[in-house]
């Protein structure tokens, strides 16, 4: 039997307002590691992610952060796959919104825009000097942490550790009007965005799609097996 049980598809198949949120597991088909999974960039490190990634770091050992940010996290020749495909031709039939923690900006290749997608964690690719806020390209950012002329730092727009995310009243708003709700590829332990499943009208029925199960969570069914291969037997 396939990961797509009937009831599942039944629920995909009258729902009209699907939310997505999805994590680092829809990308890793694509070719982008993961974070916490055993092979992920967050294994062995001389500090701990939530410093090493943290708005403190930027300030006390940028150039550390510089480093691993650009060795681990810029895959800017990845492709979206079948997850980000799938969801995309929800989002066009006018059924679906995606909320992501991701900011590899695969979503955005895969055709959605801000009125569609909540990159709620920033994106590696909107890169800008904090100094004066002008904004700075990936192949200058590429080669040197230092801006060209005056040396100010420059960065990406995402949420560092100590920062607020991106548009987060909205997300909440997004989750309360939803009819179904679809964790993929999360761990769901980084907050706020494992709460926004609090702004979930009750009884909406909620799937989570994961490799290794979450935490129990009350109402959530949970679905052990590869994503993309969901993706791929559901249809829209």
């Amino acid at each position: 039997m396939g990961l797509v049980q009937q009831d599942i598809q039944q629920a995909f198949d009258q729902a009209k307002h699907i939310v997505f949120l999805t994590g680092a597991g829809v990308s890793t088909a694509s070719g982008i590691p993961d974070y916490r999974s055993k092979n992920g960039v967050y294994q062995n490190l001389a500090y701990t992610p939530e410093y090493l990634l943290s708005d403190q770091a930027f300030a006390e050992i940028p150039e550390v952060q510089y480093a691993f940010m650009q060795e681990n996290l810029y895959f800017p020749e990845a492709k979206p796959n079948v997850i980000h495909q799938k969801m995309a031709a929800f989002v066009q039939e006018g059924r679906a919104k995606v909320i992501t923690q991701n900011i590899d900006d695969l979503d955005v290749r895969a055709g959605l825009s801000d009125s569609d997608l909540i990159r709620f964690h920033g994106s590696l690719y909107d890169l800008y000097t904090p100094k004066d806020g002008a904004s700075a390209t990936l192949a200058a950012y590429q080669q040197s942490l230092y801006r060209e002329g005056d040396g100010a730092k420059i960065r990406p727009r995402i949420t560092f550790y100590g920062e607020v995310p991106f548009r987060v009243e909205e997300a909440v708003d997004w989750v309360s009007q939803a009819d179904l709700i679809c964790l993929v590829g999360t761990s769901f332990k980084v907050y706020p965005f494992a709460g926004l499943l609090n702004a979930a009208k009750a009884n909406v029925p909620i799937f989570a799609v994961n490799l290794t199960p979450l935490p129990a969570m009350a109402g959530v069914k949970q679905v052990i097996g590869d994503a993309s291969e969901f993706f791929k037997e559901l249809k829209n």
